[in-house]
């Protein structure tokens, strides 16, 4: 009979086959908790909704236990993963960052406080080991990524968060460059407020967006080059158009008096020009932060389903968790599948207090190592 959790049979964990040292004292199995795993933070099914399933086919599962199985699991197992993964962040010249609020009910502060969930990732054009790393932190305060980032050396993406700008003054090493489709949103708001078409047509921001899409249309074409083809091409071709899209920006500002989303958006780009110039002096930089966003949207999806999280602890193992899963998906693995081998095979390889016997073993569990079976990896089409 099946649960019904991604295939996870019922006699699968009852007839006393599984392993013995997963969670001690526990029902457990890897394939279990790869089911709950790949529920929650691969397809968003909350807790609650995966306990009425299990007790739909005759399985009591709370979903407290659940939970505490998942928290001890990224704790136990899958957080030295995490860190080798943040090594191999760490090579990479450019990486991209983003973050999202969330709310975490038992964090020892008031109820409604806002947490924050970061996003970090390897540079979009790097499509070899491309890597994602999901950090809980309680606020949006500068010291989070600047402790992140402290050993890294290279370029961060980001939108124009203050906090990241800081980045570049407090660690040496560090560039910060700015998302181009954060520099159209206040025109894209702008136009979409006007009513008239015509009228729009003509507006200030229209032309901001006109001016914004050729740069973006010239550099989408050079997406197959190499870096230093790439960079070749923008120095002689995109920075022109940038050039003239700022000059436009203060000339505008200088000849007219413009309001709202208008003026915010031609703000934003003075305000954000050094940023916005820094793609075209690096052929591994991308002209914006999207793949950050994209990284992040499973997370978003999830939070609108289960609301909240219930811990700290809880935020943290999410945050290792998506980490993995998110990586799995862009390196073209099965994430049930992939979570079902790691926690077969790290028990064996981490003791209970998270030391790693065999670092080379853990290697031959990355997602991209050659080592891992058929089973992990999603057929190609």
């Amino acid at each position: 009979m099946y649960v019904g959790t991604d295939g996870l049979r019922q006699d699968e964990f009852l007839r006393g086959d599984r392993p013995k040292d997963l969670l001690r004292n526990s029902i457990v199995t890897p394939s279990l908790e790869a089911a709950i795993l790949n529920g929650k933070y691969v397809n968003s099914i909350p807790l609650y909704r995966m306990e009425q399933e299990f007790q739909r086919n005759g399985v009591y599962i709370s979903r407290q236990n659940m939970a505490n199985w998942t928290i001890l699991c990224a704790e136990r197992y899958l957080k030295p993963v995490y860190d080798r993964l943040k090594e191999e962040l760490f090579r990479y010249h450019v990486t991209q960052a983003d973050e999202t609020p969330v709310e975490v009910i038992n964090d020892g502060r008031s109820a409604g406080s806002t947490s924050y969930m970061w996003v970090h990732r390897s540079g979009e054009y790097y499509k070899d080991r491309p890597v994602v790393l999901y950090e809980y932190q309680k606020t949006r305060h500068h010291k989070h990524p600047e402790e992140f980032y402290k050993g890294f050396k290279g370029i961060l993406v980001t939108d124009g968060l203050a906090q990241y700008h800081l980045l570049e003054d407090h660690l040496e090493g560090l560039t910060n460059a700015n998302c181009w489709a954060h520099a159209r949103r206040d025109f894209s708001d702008a136009v979409k407020a006007i009513k008239d078409p015509e009228l729009a047509k003509r507006s200030t921001a229209y032309q901001a967006l006109v001016r914004i899409a050729a740069i973006y249309k010239l550099d989408e074409s050079l997406k197959e080059l190499t870096p230093r083809q790439r960079l070749k091409e923008r120095q002689k071709h995109v920075k022109p158009l940038v050039e003239e899209y700022f000059a436009w920006v203060k000339d505008v500002l200088d000849s007219q008096l413009p309001k709202g989303a208008t003026a915010s958006g031609l703000h934003y780009s003075i305000n954000q020009e050094k940023y916005l110039r820094v793609f075209l002096n690096d052929g591994e930089i991308p002209i914006d932060n999207s793949a950050s966003e994209r990284a992040i949207r499973t997370f978003c999806i999830g939070k609108k389903n289960w609301v909240f999280i219930d811990s700290v602890k809880g935020a943290e193992a999410s945050a290792i968790i998506y980490s993995i899963s998110e990586t799995a998906k862009l390196n073209s693995l099965s994430t049930y599948n992939y979570f079902n081998h790691l926690l077969t095979e790290l028990p064996k390889l981490i003791d209970r207090e998270g030391n790693v016997s065999n670092a080379k073993a853990l290697e031959s569990l990355l997602p991209w190592a050659e080592e891992l079976p058929d089973i992990c990896r999603k057929p190609r089409r």
